[in-house]
Order: C-alpha cells, then sequence, then structure tokens
C-alpha cells in the first residue's frame, strides 16, 4: 500500500495515483486514516469531496481495537454499522408516524417498504459476526470489560418507538398509537379507550374492507415480525458464540436474551386475525 501513494508533496490532484517504485520491505499497510491525509491533503480544494461529505476521516478512524487481535475489527465494524442503521432506523420510524397521523397511506406504505428492507439486511448481518468463532471472539473479549449491547441508547429507543415491553416515546405515542390515529384519519371509528377487545373490533373491519388500512396493517406485522426475526437471530448467535455464561454488561446472556423472544410490538393486530 506504501508503493501506490505518494506523499503529498508529490501529489498533483485529488484521484491521481502515482506508481512508485517496489521496495523490498514495505509490507506494512498505512493507516486509513493516514492515507486519506496523503490521497486528500488539506489545501488541495475547499469544495465538497465524497470523503468530506461523507465525513470519512471521522468514520474510518472511529475504529480503535484494544487488543492485537485479527477478529476485533470485524467486531467493532459490525456494531458501528448496526448502530448507525439503528439512526436510520429510528429516522424513519419519526416520519412513518407523521405519515400516519396525516393520513398518508402512500408516504406511510414507501417509508414501511424502506424499514422492512433495512431490517432484512440488520438481519443478516448477523450472518458475518457469526463467521467469528468462539475461540476467536473470547480472544479479546476481555478487552470489552464492562460494554455490552444492553447500553445501546438507541436500540432502548427503537424499543420504545414500538412500544415492546411498554415503552414509549414521542410524548408517549408509539408506532400503534400513531396507526390508530391513521384509522380514524381515513374513516373507521377508533374508541377512545385502548383495551383490547374494542381496539381488535377495528381491527377485523379493516381487514374485512380489505383496503389500503388493511395493506398498512399488513406492513405493520411485517415490521413485527422482523423485529422479532432479528431478536431470534440474535440469541442463537449469543448461544453459539459464548453459550449460556454471563454478558459482559452483567446481564445473564443468552438466558436473558431468550426471555425477550415472541413478544410481539403490536399483539393486537396478531390476535384480530383469530376473530376474523
Amino acid at each position: 500500500m506504501n508503493d501506490v501513494f505518494n506523499g503529498a508533496d508529490e501529489i498533483g490532484r485529488p484521484g491521481e495515483l502515482r506508481p512508485q517504485p517496489a521496495h523490498p520491505c514495505s509490507c506494512t499497510a498505512r493507516p486509513v486514516a493516514t492515507l486519506f491525509a496523503l490521497y486528500y491533503p488539506l489545501g488541495v480544494s475547499k469544495a465538497q469531496t465524497y470523503v468530506s461529505y461523507l465525513a470519512l476521516d471521522k468514520v474510518l478512524s472511529a475504529q480503535q481495537p484494544r487488543s492485537e487481535e485479527h477478529d476485533e475489527m470485524l467486531f467493532i465494524i459490525v456494531h458501528q454499522v448496526y448502530e448507525l442503521w439503528f439512526k436510520e432506523l429510528l429516522h424513519e420510524l419519526t416520519f412513518l408516524q407523521r405519515s400516519l397521523e396525516a393520513g398518508h397511506t402512500a408516504h406511510a406504505l414507501g417509508t414501511l417498504k424502506r424499514i422492512l428492507t433495512i431490517l432484512k439486511t440488520v438481519v443478516a448481518q448477523v450472518d458475518v459476526l457469526e463467521t467469528l468463532t468462539p475461540t476467536q471472539f473470547l480472544a479479546f473479549r476481555s478487552r470489552l470489560e464492562a460494554a455490552s449491547g444492553f447500553e445501546s441508547a438507541q436500540f432502548r429507543a427503537l424499543e420504545a418507538a414500538l412500544g415492546v415491553h411498554g415503552n414509549s416515546n414521542q410524548g408517549g405515542q408509539t408506532v400503534f398509537d400513531s396507526f390508530l390515529r391513521y384509522l380514524s384519519q381515513v374513516g373507521y371509528t377508533v374508541p377512545e379507550e385502548k383495551s383490547s377487545a374494542a381496539t381488535q373490533e377495528v381491527l377485523v373491519s379493516v381487514y374485512r374492507d380489505d383496503g389500503e388500512a388493511a395493506q398498512v396493517a399488513e406492513r405493520l406485522v411485517d415490521l413485527d415480525e422482523g423485529f422479532q426475526e432479528w431478536r431470534y437471530r440474535h440469541v442463537k448467535m449469543v448461544e453459539r458464540t459464548i453459550g449460556d455464561k454471563p454478558g459482559t454488561g452483567g446481564s445473564s446472556g443468552a438466558e436473558y436474551l431468550r426471555r425477550t423472544l415472541f413478544q410481539p410490538a403490536f399483539p393486537d393486530l396478531w390476535a384480530s386475525r383469530s376473530r376474523l
């Protein structure tokens, strides 16, 4: 890598590569941040670039392994990417709630499609993490000390938006609350009391009408199912990596995670099927 990039004084303009003579001992790759400093030296141009727009100098220098173990980099990157996707999911869920409460069916369906596609990507990332064998993870696990995924504020915010475990956000409004307001906007009589029986009666009417509201309801079921699928894959990943050992944050690990399974965010949407 050292042989490909010149120093800053040898670069004519960003994007220009000049081959250098091979040096028989140049086998150590430079850090990514150093390569960016060489490739895009300060003062070359004040125009917006791919690197500056995406703040890649900050993003690509945010990986700071605490050990010399090769596999720790993968562990860090996967979890950082998870946090970025959580940020985007929260961004989309906020827009979804606004769209639902305004009665905008097309916007709501389009946003739900994006959220569901992101969820598929989030679930698929477990496959990457599962390439870590138990011994590879244990080689650097102690460097995490008390750091744990339980500390993810964004994941807790996702649970709050979905109303999981009784949590809620936006002044107490969950996605399902926003959906009920949507139903009211498009002509359904939604009772003020939030009893499951009364809510399910409305949902039965929605499904029997088989219109756009039913499509939104089905996409919400997809969202709930996707979130539960992620939880399941996460549990199995933990089990295959550390078994029943306690988590780094002091939790019971896989035992605790198993208790979070099969707890739907929108139970009335599931229960209404039994009443059709």
